[in-house]
């Protein structure tokens, strides 16, 4: 809004007034030198203005200021120089002569305003009986942001070209805003890059931040701030200071950084702006704060004095790169009051660096003087002040830089054609130049200097980023700014940051100073964000079982894979043990040696049989089917063998189906046992002849067609869905239980249940002739055997569900055995403890004992 108004009032004068006085009159010194061509400069001469009071009762007093600035007089005087140097080129504008006026802006947005309007309106003050002076064709500022956004935002709609030496506001890129705006220092954009870059590269998290109270320093900070998120880095604060703050506005920020645990601090400040800081810093004795500053006062001299040194010793921070420009010197040398009696700030420059008065002296510049009188015959040639230094200028050759661009945009305007090539189009006269086609040809503009300097503008109006790496360092009792690296940024954004460690001087010794709200979380343990606090303010969290951090600093912790299981300290997964029935294990070694013994006693009872085959006992039950039996059981006390060992698809496969066929088999003998005996009682009936139907053959037909269903079962099981070895993790977090997957439990289920069938009918018939002569009848043992089988087999079932881990298979090897000693014991033991033990009994006569006295009874 007050951009638009200003710009109403200037039109209205623009349409209402005439002549020399289009744009008012300012009352403003200026170095000025007339030439076809003009070009405008505005420099912080003085870096304070001293407030007035207006009555509005009278036209307002002239602007008055205070603080001679050396460094931006040697500014003033660079750009007079490369002007010179340009008219006595015979190449670049010949017969074309440059001149120059260059006002002084006190620092301050409304008298750079003021100046820039000065400039515009193409008067000369100093010297009313000459016709008015050309207006500029172009114009050299500002230092600050605040100043160039006043200017370039007043100029710009007019299209007054203004080229910037010394700001850097990104916001000054915005074309739409600043039309035409160019700049020979790199943006703050790039800047804060390269800031954000050298936080991150010494590992800095937790960092204070100083601006000062303008468009420089809030942009400034806002783009770093941006940068550093991105980083995961923190903001501590932000303080603000501005060279007219009031003391106690500056206590506050001091007593700010005293309060704050951040041991960097950044300050984004133009030099006037932060020395009052630095001078309260100083007088607290605030150390051990390693500072990092903006390139508009890491180098200036004012500050870089031994006694700033002893809180600021050790900063760091970027700079543009550093240009010698030896023909300088001569001219910086040659100043002299006495040459020019009307030049501005000349007399004010020779007081503070000769200190005496020049002879003559028609006005007060408002600087403090010597109180003795200049003789005439001082010299400043063998002055060893750092203003005529001219080995390590920066913010100088930036003002170089900008003169020689909008003297190439001149030449392209007047020859058609860029210095020392082909005419490209219609040629101007200098009457016809004006400031539109300047903006155009300077966006255009591009050229190799004598220093090898590539000088162009991209889009927005900014020169390639490229910076030195500054580091404060106290040699000789004076302080240096050692350049210790660069930063240079790409067109496609990323950029590369150099910098020799091993030589940076910090404030805390040779040591790189840690910055951190919370100290790094060790390896083993996660950041846990407190509640209310910046990102970089955390606690650390041991990792949960099973996760890991290997990693200081670690944001989480990383599930290990479910194969592993995370160390003790949390910071290594390390594989789980591995568990299964192993042979030298007690259970295993148990297991064994019970199945060996099984199957041992099967043999030595075969063998029992075997060698009293003839003998009635073994005639009375059915030796066949018995040896069968035997048979079957010796490959059940076998099974266990399989469930023993790493689990293999062999012998999952193996341990299933075995187990399933040879118990098949075995409840087929018993079955086929139960038979036998059942239908010998009905023989003792006179008229039955079921004895007779039921022989071996159809003895061997049960045995062989009841395994063979067990077989198919086993079979379809193997081939649809087979048991497979398997890791479970159910049953610890530390250990991987290796088993036998049953593949298909419905097909294992099937299985159980046809063996338990088998044993449920050979129980119902054994029941049923559980009253038949004691001698001969085999049905109480069988019943005591198929009761003891059930038992085990339906107990087993809950406990197989149950049970963890390796002893799932030690629980059905149990119910294996269980089953199967109780066959062997009820079944055989009886019969081998009469051949054995009681051979008397061993008789026909005895085993036919009771089947006579039954006859005789029933007759």
């Amino acid at each position: 809004m007050q951009r638009a108004v200003l710009l109403s009032l200037l039109i209205l004068y623009l349409n209402t007034a005439s002549g020399c006085e289009r744009f008012g009159r300012f009352d403003m010194t200026s170095l000025f030198k007339r030439g076809e061509i003009m070009i405008g400069g505005i420099f912080p001469v003085f870096n304070k203005e001293i407030g007035s009071t207006y009555t509005f009762e009278s036209e307002p007093p002239g602007v008055k200021c205070e603080g001679f600035d050396l460094r931006a007089f040697r500014w003033t005087q660079v750009m007079i120089f490369a002007i010179e140097e340009i008219n006595k080129d015979h190449t670049l504008l010949p017969d074309i002569t440059l001149g120059y006026r260059i006002l002084n802006s006190c620092a301050s947005p409304t008298n750079t305003l003021r100046a820039a309007l000065t400039l515009a309106s193409g008067q000369e003050e100093n010297n009313s009986t000459l016709s008015c002076s050309p207006a500029i064709s172009a114009l050299i500022a500002e230092s600050g942001s605040s100043q160039s956004l006043a200017v370039a935002g007043i100029l710009g709609p007019f299209q007054v070209p203004v080229v910037s030496y010394f700001s850097t506001c990104a916001c000054l890129s915005n074309r739409a805003k600043y039309p035409t705006f160019f700049r020979t220092i790199p943006s703050d954009y790039f800047q804060a890059k390269a800031l954000a870059a050298l936080v991150k590269r010494f590992g800095w998290q937790w960092i204070g931040t100083i601006q000062s109270d303008n468009d420089y320093g809030r942009n400034g900070i806002l783009a770093f701030t941006e940068e550093v998120k991105k980083l995961g880095i923190c903001v501590a604060f932000v303080g603000t200071v501005l060279r007219t703050y009031t003391v106690d506005k500056i206590l506050k920020v001091v007593e700010m950084i005293k309060q704050s645990t951040v041991k960097v601090i950044l300050a984004f400040v133009p030099e006037g702006d932060i020395y009052p800081l630095m001078k309260e810093v100083v007088k607290q004795n605030i150390t051990g704060i390693q500072w990092i500053g903006s390139e508009a006062w890491i180098t200036a001299t004012r500050p870089s004095t031994p006694e700033i040194y002893q809180a600021f010793g050790g900063a760091l921070g970027f700079v543009m790169q550093k240009m010698a420009i030896p023909t300088l010197k001569p001219f910086l040398t040659n100043i002299n009051p006495n040459t020019d009696l009307s030049a501005a700030f000349v007399r004010t420059f020779w007081e503070i660096m000769v200190g005496c008065k020049p002879a003559l002296r028609s006005e007060n510049t408002g600087a403090d003087v010597a109180n003795d009188m200049c003789t005439g015959n001082e010299t400043l040639l063998y002055s060893q002040d750092a203003f005529f230094n001219v080995t390590q200028l920066r913010v100088s050759y930036n003002v170089y830089k900008a003169v020689y661009a909008i003297a190439h945009a001149l030449h392209e305007l007047v020859f058609c054609q860029p210095a020392g090539g082909e005419a490209v189009r219609q040629c101007l006269n200098i009457s016809e130049i004006q400031s539109k086609q300047v903006t155009a040809q300077l966006q255009r503009v591009r050229f190799l200097n004598k220093f090898g300097d590539n000088v162009f503008f991209d889009e927005n109006g900014n020169p390639p980023a490229s910076y030195d790496i500054i580091n404060w360092q106290l040699r000789d009792g004076q302080v240096q700014h050692v350049t210790l690296g660069n930063f240079a940024s790409s067109a496609n954004g990323d950029y590369k940051l150099s910098i020799r460690e091993e030589e940076i001087v910090w404030r805390t010794g040779k040591l790189v100073p840690s910055s951190v709200c919370s100290i790094v979380c060790p390896v083993g343990t996660r950041k846990a964000q407190i509640k209310g606090k910046p990102l970089c303010c955390f606690d650390c969290i041991p990792c949960a079982d099973g996760t890991i951090a290997n990693s200081t600093g670690a944001a989480d912790c990383t599930p290990c894979p479910q194969e592993y299981w995370s160390s003790d300290r949390k910071d290594e997964c390390i594989p789980k043990s591995v568990e299964y029935l192993t042979y030298h294990e007690p259970m295993g070694i148990a297991i064994t040696a019970v199945s060996l013994l099984g199957a041992f006693l099967s043999l030595a009872t075969v063998m029992v049989f075997i060698r009293y085959r003839k003998t009635p006992v073994i005639k009375a039950s059915n030796s066949e089917l018995s040896c069968f039996l035997l048979f079957s059981l010796f490959l059940c006390f076998l099974c266990p063998l399989t469930f023993i060992g790493r689990p293999t698809v062999w012998t999952c496969m193996l341990r299933h189906t075995a187990f399933g066929v040879t118990f098949a088999l075995c409840i087929s003998c018993v079955l086929g046992k139960t038979i036998v005996v059942v239908t010998a009682f009905k023989a003792t009936i006179p008229g039955n002849k079921v004895a007779g139907r039921f022989g071996p053959a159809q003895q061997r037909l049960i045995v062989c067609s009841c395994t063979l269903i067990q077989i198919v079962i086993c079979i379809l099981w193997l081939k649809l869905n087979p048991p497979f070895p398997d890791m479970d993790f159910r049953y610890s977090n530390r250990k991987i239980v290796l088993e036998c997957n049953t593949g298909s439990e419905a097909a294992f289920y099937v299985v159980l249940g046809y063996i338990g069938i088998l044993a449920i009918i050979c129980l119902g018939l054994a029941f049923l002739a559980r009253k038949l002569p004691d001698n001969y009848n085999e049905a109480k043992f069988i019943t005591f055997s198929m009761l003891i089988f059930c038992a085990v087999w339906i107990t087993f079932i809950p406990a197989y569900v149950s049970s963890p881990g390796k002893f799932t298979a030690a629980v059905e090897t149990f119910a294996i055995l269980s089953s199967a000693f109780g066959l062997l014991m009820c079944i055989f033991a009886p019969k081998c403890y009469i051949i054995l033990i009681k051979p008397e009994k061993n008789t026909k006569k005895h085993v036919m004992t009771k089947k006579i006295q039954q006859q005789n009874v029933t007759s």
